[in-house]
């Protein structure tokens, strides 16, 4: 049974630590301390539930172990006097030892932390850094390559961010209703960071990572049961869309299936259907976003029973509507992706290399990838070897490159 044991351990820890991690720092009132004693609970529990078995309620049995080793592990650090001892007693006797008062506030727990993570006092790197490692558990190398940044840099980030939240008694509470919308934008831009590295992971062996998907799919969630703003509807209305094309977006094998070439029998109908109900919702309010804008571009895609049948100059529109709300070279590419299938690959590779030569976007594999796919396209072979090779080269994904390296075979390049 010990292994039985351990597995049940893992999971929990990869589908609970976050929210015990929350409802850690929320008693503790310290990020460092929380996550040492976050830990130190699995730590615990790795001994000894093997021996005594697992609680019927494991979450609540890691917060209450996770406050004990902390108070414990600042006795010994002699830290412990520093505390005032108010606060002291209150973490003793605060901590949930019910499992109904527990599941009562976890979920409260991460939206405190989500939104003392993106208080306006702290700088806006340093707020979607924070919110990305301590809420949603990426790793600093995953965030690193989300922004284009060195790991030492978003470390960097996350550690005055903390010390700011620290020294400035930074409240641990979710907003008051008047002070939600100063904070909502960093919030949905953290939610959709996470749920991008999970629909399309930056690395690794495979093209999605569903957990992550799965989980800022939850938060969105959460922030429309606390927020019902147009935006907040219109960015889960975007996941919703996005996150229906999964399963087609792999073969059995794990290779990287085009959007044109996936099997639209395998796009899941009821998220589909929650998704633009959400985004038309949203655009009815008047009131709607960029993460709107782009739902309705997913919209059109999920309502096209096949590629050749979508509607590319609506599309087209929708980005052009997206680039004056967002403009950003991202935003750009796409619109030219797009507009290449509208008007032909001659007319997407004049917006791509206007982009590259305003020195922009040069490192971002997905853009030379696009071009040269437009090229290849295009009849324009050699240029197009040359880009395929230059993805091949930033790429860190292992689908992605295997499905450069077949592109570049199927144009006769000798890998």
């Amino acid at each position: 049974m010990p292994g039985d044991i351990q597995k049940h351990l893992t999971d929990i820890y990869t589908s609970e630590s976050r929210r015990i991690l929350a409802t850690l720092i929320r008693l503790l009132g310290d990020f460092d301390v929380a996550e040492e004693a976050l830990h130190d609970a699995f730590a615990a529990a790795a001994e000894q539930w093997p021996k005594e078995g697992a609680p019927s309620n494991p979450r609540a049995w890691l917060v209450s172990a996770g406050r004990f080793k902390a108070i414990d592990r600042l006795r010994r650090q002699e830290r412990f006097d520093a505390w005032d001892q108010e606060r002291a007693e209150a973490i003793r006797d605060d901590a949930p030892d019910a499992a109904s008062h527990l599941d009562d506030v976890v979920e409260d727990d991460q939206l405190r932390l989500m939104f003392t993570c993106c208080h306006p006092a702290l700088a806006p790197e340093a707020r979607t850094a924070l919110t990305l490692r301590e809420v949603c558990g990426l790793t600093t190398e995953e965030i690193a390559r989300a922004f284009l940044a060195s790991s030492a840099t978003v470390a960097q980030r996350i550690v005055r961010a903390k010390a700011k939240i620290r020294e400035a008694k930074i409240p641990y509470e979710i907003p008051s209703r008047a002070d939600l919308p100063a904070r909502l934008e960093t919030v949905l831009q953290v939610v959709y960071l996470v749920f991008n590295e999970g629909y399309s992971a930056t690395s690794g062996q495979t093209v999605t990572r569903a957990d992550l998907s799965a989980e800022a799919i939850r938060l969105g969630r959460l922030l429309l049961r606390l927020l019902p703003e147009p935006e907040v509807k219109g960015l889960l209305g975007l996941m919703l869309l996005q996150e229906s094309r999964r399963s087609a977006r792999t073969s059995r094998d794990g290779d990287l299936v085009l959007l044109e070439d996936q099997d639209r029998t395998q796009w899941n109908r009821a998220l589909i259907e929650e998704g633009i109900r959400c985004v038309e919702e949203a655009l009815r309010s008047k009131r709607f976003g960029p993460y709107t804008v782009q739902g309705a571009i997913a919209a059109v895609h999920a309502e096209a029973p096949d590629a050749g049948t979508t509607d590319w100059k609506q599309i087209v529109a929708l980005y052009d509507v997206l680039l004056q709300m967002m403009p950003s070279p991202v935003v750009e590419l796409n619109r030219g992706v797009a507009l290449a299938m509208r008007d032909g690959p001659e007319a997407g590779i004049a917006v791509i290399d206007g982009i590259l030569g305003r020195g922009e976007l040069l490192g971002y594999h997905l853009a030379h990838s696009a071009r040269a796919d437009l090229l290849r396209r295009a009849g324009r072979t050699e240029e197009a070897r040359d880009a395929y090779e230059r993805a091949l080269g930033l790429t860190r994904q292992e689908p992605e490159r295997k499905f450069l390296e077949k592109r570049l075979s199927e144009l006769g390049k000798d890998l």
